[in-house]
């Protein structure tokens, strides 16, 4: 797994650690998304009046944000891009709700003290898309970029690949042991996430759909994606763990040393096998809006201004894999 830029990855480590929700009020006062994070200090108030305000929008009016912790580089990247502020700036003016609880406060609580006016984020969970369906939430969303659902194991682990159907049946506790999969006489401990996460929804979707899974003990679903990382590189010191995050999480943000990504299907994670989809756990990620946005509204500028040559740069240069724009407005729910 590469390393990020020093400056970028200082950042995120540390973001990550804390569950990634934390770096509230730089650039936009103490107008939060709901959400427990805590609170780091506050850049100086001069590292942003200082600037002269060029691009889209001023710092001032750039629309809130909310959505995917894996998702946070790129959108401090497009506060960056569209208002000139510098990005170390940017990331300090950046928080989340995380997937699922993102979802509902912009879908069911839009007027109750919630003031993001755009998601960038993973694939709802299931039962989030129930509650927002009987709700009849008015959404929009369009898919910007694309991820993967990937697993990770100890690098002392001699198994490098394993097929969708032996990952399947690891976690539906059809194979328990290294040794059945080309490995060492060793028990699989195969860590899991929460329901409300987006990295446990993409796992349910491409590669449980629906068939048997396992329910782990608390201590192997970790609340957060850095704690799975942190509990799969330290579980007895052994190679024997195994669990999964999204691509970009894990390559660009936050990682441990002695890990490492597993083929699957004989096919490596990485950013060319993402962007064409010869590897097999492929997701997209999305923006959205309320459906009524005006044509001239900061939101409504800035989701169309993703699908510009700028916007398209603004996702690559972040390390994500773009995906080609659309015109076609969808349906969220």
């Amino acid at each position: 797994m590469k390393n990020a830029k020093i400056s970028r990855r200082s950042f995120l480590l540390g973001l990550a650690a804390c569950s990634a929700a934390g770096i509230l009020t730089a650039c936009k006062g103490d107008d939060t998304p709901a959400s427990s994070a805590s609170t780091s200090p506050e850049a100086p108030a001069s590292s942003v009046s200082e600037l002269e305000p060029i691009g889209l929008f001023t710092v001032e009016d750039f629309p809130k944000l909310d959505g995917s912790t894996a998702c946070i580089p790129l959108m401090a990247q497009m506060m960056a891009d569209t208002t000139g502020i510098d990005l170390e700036v940017a990331q300090s003016g950046i928080s989340v709700s995380t997937t699922a609880y993102a979802w509902e406060n912009f879908g069911l609580y839009p007027d109750e003290e919630y003031t993001a006016r755009m998601l960038v984020v993973y694939e709802a969970p299931d039962y989030v898309k129930e509650e927002l369906k009987e709700a009849n939430a008015q959404l929009e969303q369009k898919p910007i970029g694309r991820d993967a659902l990937v697993f990770i194991v100890n690098e002392n682990n001699p198994v490098k690949s394993l097929t969708r159907q032996q990952l399947k049946d690891i976690y539906a506790g059809k194979i328990t042991n290294w040794k059945e999969v080309g490995g060492e006489d060793l028990a699989i401990v195969p860590f899991q996430r929460g329901e409300d996460s987006g990295s446990q929804t993409l796992f349910r979707k491409l590669l449980i759909q629906g068939g048997e899974l396992m329910d782990p003990p608390t201590e192997l679903a970790p609340a957060a994606m850095g704690e799975l990382v942190d509990s799969i590189a330290a579980y007895n010191n052994s190679a024997n763990a195994i669990g999964f995050s999204v691509y970009y999480y894990i390559d660009q943000m936050y990682s441990q040393p002695g890990l490492r990504l597993l083929a699957v299907d004989g096919v490596t994670p990485s950013n060319d096998t993402i962007a064409s989809e010869s590897y097999p756990l492929c997701n997209e990620f999305y923006a959205v809006l309320h459906a009524d946005a005006a044509a001239d509204s900061p939101e409504r500028q800035l989701y169309d201004w993703l699908d510009t040559a700028a916007g398209q740069d603004c996702i690559k240069k972040s390390g994500y894999v773009a995906v080609a724009p659309t015109t076609a407005a969808n349906s969220a729910v």
